[in-house]
């Protein structure tokens, strides 16, 4: 799109007034254009600048906001409004088994009115509409409220802050209160909030590819300043001014024309509509025969009796009253509450989850984490309290432990003024952090934990950063990143001279060192002898679960104009020791971890020792366990790789592509279902790669979140464990479901096809049917699919990757209780009246009640059952989860209802007191067989121990 000349850009009174030189849809168009030429007539970003009435150093007052938000818009996307209760209602009516029998119940009250009268040939009809309306009615309610729970999840998706200056200071504001003119700070892993152009920064690298589909990043600069909303800062930092928000960026525009897409099936989904697609086809043969039996029943009989030529609106309705059951049959048959309670379940543990600081971005991923066999784990943050503090100090030879105010005043004795100054250089100027002041004065640190740690050292000891950086002037920076594992800045001095600084990994920046300060605060030689001593006072704060940073200075040479940052011939300033608790609870979670079969890896940046130490702490470093630095595990053959990596339980100084390869070595090479945790840009890779990919909340960067399943709010490690105790506690909920249904299912099927078969009528009838299916889909997947998990979870095994859904003692118990329940309904069938003694016109319809309550009875006693497939102990928990005591107490209410007042409907008779005692024992006698079942041992192949195979392979040599 070719952007108007700058001679033609007409403003608005409205926007004059406002203090404006520029109209919205105008500067968007040359931003989102790249058009360089007008950039450069317009006077460059100091011309866009004034034309947007802002400050580089003050930013946005916040008075203008409003404005600013009245001119050009607020920064928010257009979005698909939700769909209404009523639209769920609408979908649920689209059932086709559904619309067949409304059909039936339609041709039923046509052919009923005529033949029985008013109102007795209303009932039959009716009672079908009113249990139609009952099934869509609840399905409507469950499907509305998960999509209630999903657009509250997307919100908490959309969360991000970015740092902005404005009334002077440098704050934190969400992406969505950003407005035109706002001077926004980018650092590596952002995401750039709206479309916008570069002021300044250092090798800013952007990657385009969620815009433009090019995988090659984009270098910015004053020569290729443009900055678009959507797009990923890979490398480096930087400032830039926002000129376009909301649907006038180029993401915006690239948002309308997408609709939004739903959420894919995950793994289990797909499995259970495998699973339904079979039951749906037996149920579906059974529904044929069974109206092929009675109307063949029929015919004969009519053929008997000589009646074969004549047909009476009756016997209309007796036809009709038979392809009416044949179709229940299939509405029961057919499990749609398979995948129903699948997705009940996720939405119930995603809500759960979220209170509990784990935001689940894949559905699937909650399922995952279920199995999962390992977990590789960041140190900083997730196992530690990432609230760091300066803890030793090694300077010009002298070793102090740095404890308040005296400790400092102590090192300030036995250090030269002149190397103070150097040391506090060393850390104000070398950082990507900054020191700002609150509304009320009070001082608080943008940055990283490290980094702050550093600064808050540098105040204690009498620095004042804004001071130093007034003074001094930064000619160019190399931002610290997981490869280099350092940072490096070039200072130019008030005297014309430069410095370089540089602070990192302790081995790292050691190595560029050639000189060090001496106890003298003399510069002089570092030789290699004073090399080792210096590597030994590295390894020992390191030993004392310090993470260790080396800080060093170098003179340089060449004018302030052309300098480059030197890559040796530093001299080393001091060896910095910085304390980062290990988080309460940790090593319980990575015992509860190794109980459940989850073995815990640490993956760390930092020095082997501070890595050993911290394991060994948490308790996951255990004996015959290896610890390996990431360059010796590049350099393992793939023999070496498969004989050390079941060993491996810490691996340090690691870089991404190192954790990239344990991940893939895992699940390739021994079949491990892999979770990683990454904060990261260059984590993104090995995020992508595992199984389920778990991102930190609070250290993580908007390019390591988009790449992960699962966001951890808090970064803490027992956020994961709590993620896998609910992936678990997902899949035995659908396991007990889908055993509760098939024996209802079972049942159901063959009980009215028996009876069809041999008596000519089927015990229950469309409506009975139609409660049952109630019963056993929605209610049931509410009871059993939404229990919490309990503590018994995390102490087996993780389920295996290619296990048989239906494992042997589920399939145990559902042919246990659905051969009782036949027995004592075709008993009831076939000689109800005889054994209880029932006579009088009613006796078949006393029957048919009573065999209907006892069915229903034995399918409440029967969901208690399926808490537990395999303990006997089926109470335990059970009256701490309120919505299955709901579920169980308003099926029982509800059949009270159905037989004693809702007869005429649901072709059922008052039953006496010592009948409905009789139902009940019928159905609880159903949990002393389940305890009888529970005791026949079967064997199992469910589960997947976290090391199948490892024991054959040959131990590697110790690594460390």
């Amino acid at each position: 799109m070719e952007a108007i000349a700058p001679a033609e850009y007409k403003v608005s009174e409205k926007t004059r007034k406002a203090g404006f030189g520029f109209e919205p849809d105008d500067i968007a168009s040359f931003v989102r254009s790249h058009d360089y030429k007008n950039y450069k007539k317009i006077g460059e970003v100091e011309g866009i600048i004034e034309k947007l009435s802002v400050s580089v150093d003050d930013g946005v007052s916040q008075d203008s906001v409003d404005t600013r938000q009245e001119i050009y818009g607020v920064n928010r996307y257009t979005e698909k409004p939700s769909k209404s209760f009523l639209m769920f209602v609408w979908e649920a009516l689209h059932d086709l088994t559904l619309i067949i029998l409304m059909v039936c119940a339609l041709v039923s009250i046509c052919i009923g009115l005529p033949t029985e009268g008013w109102p007795k040939g209303l009932y039959d009809g009716l009672g079908i509409i009113l249990s139609i309306f009952l099934v869509v009615i609840v399905t409507a309610v469950s499907d509305y409220q998960q999509s209630l729970q999903f657009r509250d999840l997307d919100k908490e998706k959309k969360k991000i802050f970015v740092q902005v200056t404005r009334d002077s200071k440098r704050q934190k504001v969400s992406i969505y209160d950003l407005v035109v003119g706002d001077i926004v700070h980018l650092s590596t892993g952002d995401q750039v909030p709206a479309d916008g152009i570069y002021i300044s920064g250092y090798s800013l690298v952007i990657d385009e590819s969620s815009l433009t589909g090019e995988s090659d990043p984009v270098n910015i600069d004053e020569k290729r300043p443009f900055l678009l909303s959507g797009t990923k800062v890979q490398d480096g930092q930087g400032k830039m001014i926002v000129t376009t928000v909301g649907m006038r960026t180029e993401w915006g525009k690239l948002m309308e024309t997408l609709s939004e897409g739903g959420e894919d099936e995950t793994p289990l989904q797909v499995k259970l509509n495998g699973v339904a697609t079979v039951i749906g086809k037996i149920g579906l043969t059974f529904s044929v025969l069974t109206f092929v039996v009675l109307t063949i029943r029929f015919v004969v009989e009519k053929a008997i009796r000589g009646e074969l030529a004549i047909w009476s609106s009756n016997d209309a309705l007796k036809l009709l009253d038979y392809f009416a059951i044949a179709v229940t049959i299939i509405v029961v048959a057919i499990p749609e509450g398979l995948p129903l309670a699948v997705t009940l379940s996720l939405a119930f543990a995603m809500k759960k989850l979220m209170n509990d600081k784990a935001l689940v971005r894949h559905l699937s991923a909650c399922e995952t984490m279920g199995s999962a066999t390992c977990i590789c784990t960041d140190k900083t943050g997730t196992l530690t309290t990432n609230h760091m503090v300066v803890n030793k100090i090694w300077i010009c030879g002298k070793s102090l432990e740095i404890k308040g105010n005296e400790s400092v005043d102590k090192l300030k004795t036995q250090i030269s003024e002149e190397v103070l100054s150097i040391l506090l250089r060393a850390i104000f100027q070398n950082t990507s952090s900054e020191v700002v002041k609150d509304k009320d004065g009070k001082m608080s640190i943008l940055g990283t934990p490290t980094e702050s740690a550093l600064l808050e050292f540098g105040m204690l000891s009498g620095g004042d950063f804004d001071a130093q950086r007034s003074v001094y002037k930064i000619l160019k920076v190399e931002p610290f990143n997981s490869v280099r594992k350092k940072m490096s800045v070039l200072v130019g001095l008030p005297d014309g001279g430069v410095q370089a600084f540089c602070k990192g990994a302790s081995e790292i920046v050691l190595k560029l060192c050639n000189k060090v300060i001496d106890p003298n605060g003399t510069v002089v030689d570092l030789s290699d002898e004073q090399a080792r001593n210096v590597s030994d006072i590295i390894n020992g704060f390191a030993s004392e679960a310090l993470r260790t940073l080396c800080l060093a200075v170098k003179d340089v040479n060449e004018t302030q104009g052309e300098a480059s940052i030197p890559e040796d011939g530093y001299t080393l300033v001091a060896i910095v020791g910085i304390k980062d608790p290990v988080r309460p609870g940790v090593k319980e979670a990575v015992q509860s971890c190794l109980a459940a079969g989850i073995s815990v890896r640490m993956v760390t940046g930092d020095n082997i020792n501070t890595a050993k130490a911290i394991a060994k702490e948490c308790g996951i470093l255990t004996e015959g366990g290896i610890a390996i630095e990431g360059p010796q595990f590049r350099d393992l053959s793939p023999e070496q790789m498969k004989s050390i990596i079941p060993r491996i339980q810490v691996m340090a100084r690691s870089l991404p592509l190192d954790k990239h390869t344990l991940v893939t070595r895992l699940r390739n090479m021994f079949g491990e279902v892999v979770a990683v945790t990454g904060d990261g840009t260059n984590d993104a890779p090995a995020l992508h790669e595992s199984d389920i990919g778990l991102a930190m909340g609070i250290a993580g960067t908007e390019v390591a979140k988009e790449n992960a399943d699962v966001i951890i709010m808090d970064d803490n490690f027992t956020t994961i464990v709590n993620v896998a105790r609910w992936g678990r506690a997902i899949y035995i909920n659908i396991q007990k479901f889908v055993q509760f249904q098939l024996t209802v299912n079972i049942v159901a099927l063959i009980i009215n096809f028996v009876s069809a078969c041999i008596t000519g009528s089927a015990p229950l009838t469309a409506v009975q049917l139609l409660w049952v299916n109630l019963i056993m889909d929605t209610l049931g997947a509410l009871a059993l699919a939404t229990e919490p998990p309990n503590d018994g979870l995390m102490q087996r095994p993780p389920v295996g990757r290619t296990t048989s859904f239906i494992t042997k003692p589920m399939w145990r118990n559902i042919f246990g209780q659905s051969l009782y329940q036949l027995i004592v309904l075709a008993v009831l069938t076939f000689d109800g009246k005889r054994l209880l003694r029932i006579n009088g016109s009613d006796a078949t319809m006393v029957v048919n009640t009573l065999i209907f309550n006892s069915f229903v009875f034995c399918q409440v006693f029967n969901e208690i059952n399926s808490r537990e497939i395999e303990k006997i102990n089926i109470f335990r928990g059970m009256f701490e989860s309120w919505i299955f005591f709901s579920v169980i107490l308003s099926t029982v209410v509800f059949q009270v209802v159905i037989v004693e007042f809702l007869g005429t409907f649901a072709s059922t008779v008052p039953l006496s007191w010592q009948f409905w005692v009789l139902s009940v024992v019928i159905g609880a006698i159903s949990m002393p067989i389940a305890a009888i079942l529970k005791c026949i041992p079967v064997e199992r192949r469910d589960t997947a121990t976290p090391h199948d195979g490892y024991e054959a392979l040959p131990s590697g040599p110790e690594l460390a």
